[in-house]
């Protein structure tokens, strides 16, 4: 049954200092759970910089090229930049489903719905993370990532999509411990669209991603 109150919706213009982010997302995140806070969907564009999930692996860091962060999400090493949308979900699984592969797979599937408003044909890929489709060239790419932590059934972080980052910044690192495949985004692919319209599609597609969690009992 659709859940009758929407998360906080917040757009932050401007790239948004990681360490600052951090911070106000895992202050968000204890008082959601307290009860003090509602949910929120946070957008929000960052300067270049790596960060280190908890799976990072120190041989996948190439060349430190920008700063890097330690994360605390899932995963291994990511790029964030400016050109790249990052989506900040805070959801509260105690009352939409304690089930964390039913979230990660409906928070894939949004991002895919708002990829299909600009004729991107996005998927999921067996065994591997994230959100993939074709590039220019054919050859199977990454157009967004997918990193998550729960904490006391409260989400943080999300998810990366490309819209026009420099693509160039990601080879000092593996993304997401990822070597056989490129990353490509709306841009590599000649598509002309901003944040606003990628922000607009990803409203858009909301109300369908919290659908698709499991309402608890």
């Amino acid at each position: 049954m659709p859940d009758p109150v929407l998360p906080e919706w917040r757009v932050t213009p401007g790239l948004a200092d990681y360490a600052e982010a951090l911070a106000d997302m895992e202050g968000r995140a204890a008082a959601i759970q307290a009860g003090d806070a509602p949910e929120r969907i946070w957008l929000l564009e960052h300067p270049p910089l790596y960060t280190a999930g908890t799976s990072a692996d120190p041989a996948e860091l190439l060349e430190a090229r920008f700063p890097v962060h330690v994360a605390g999400r899932g995963g291994r090493y990511t790029y964030h930049g400016p050109g790249q949308r990052v989506g900040y979900v805070q959801l509260d699984l105690a009352r939409r489903g304690r089930d964390v592969r039913a979230y990660v797979s409906a928070l894939e599937g949004w991002v895919i719905d708002a990829l299909a408003v600009f004729g991107v044909a996005a998927r999921r890929a067996e065994g591997r993370i994230g959100i993939w489709t074709d590039d220019a060239q054919g050859h199977e790419a990454k157009i967004g990532a997918i990193g998550v932590r729960v904490r006391r059934w409260v989400t943080l972080h999300g998810f990366a999509l490309n819209i026009a980052p420099d693509l160039s910044h990601f080879s000092g690192i593996v993304p997401c411990g990822i070597a056989e495949f490129p990353v490509t985004s709306l841009a590599a692919l000649g598509i002309d669209a901003g944040m606003d319209d990628v922000d607009a599609a990803l409203r858009q597609a909301l109300p369908a991603f919290l659908d698709k969690l499991p309402a608890s009992d």
